[in-house]
């Protein structure tokens, strides 16, 4: 099974997204801790992408494939804005308080949190993340 989906930079097409994991989720039988914990990530990421990766004004591809490889759903989100690794960033400190919390960071905190393993590379001009849950 693999499945793809292509959105642009324009956050009003996230409920695209809620609804390609929701397909996904009754194709492959997910519970629904599991489907909010995969929306919640994919999500995350994904908004990263349209908040950042292109400058203002530009339109931008984002291409989110998923596949089913045994016990393991890949996802890989694929665009070709401003090169941007987000496994570099280190992990918020969220022992801090919210208001002695720098801006920023907590979304790939929990995406790091949710899956089992993120990977990033840059290839042919693009950024590639890796996104892999065991099922």
């Amino acid at each position: 099974m693999k499945k793809t989906l292509v959105l642009h930079n324009d956050i009003r097409m996230i409920p695209e997204l809620a609804a390609f994991v929701e397909a996904l989720a009754v194709e492959c039988a997910l519970d629904e801790r599991l489907k909010a914990g995969l929306n919640l990530a994919l999500e995350e990421a994904v908004t990263n992408v349209m908040m950042y990766a292109y400058p203002a004004g530009e339109t931008g591809r984002i291409e989110i494939s998923a596949s089913l490889e045994g016990e393991r759903m890949v996802f890989t989100v694929v665009d070709s804005g401003v090169p941007f690794d987000p496994t570099s960033v280190p992990d918020a400190d969220i022992s801090l308080g919210v208001s002695e919390r720098p801006i920023g960071g907590l979304g790939i905190f929990l995406v790091r949190k949710l899956m089992d393993d993120v990977r990033y590379e840059r290839t042919g001009g693009k950024n590639v993340l890796t996104l892999v849950k065991r099922i």
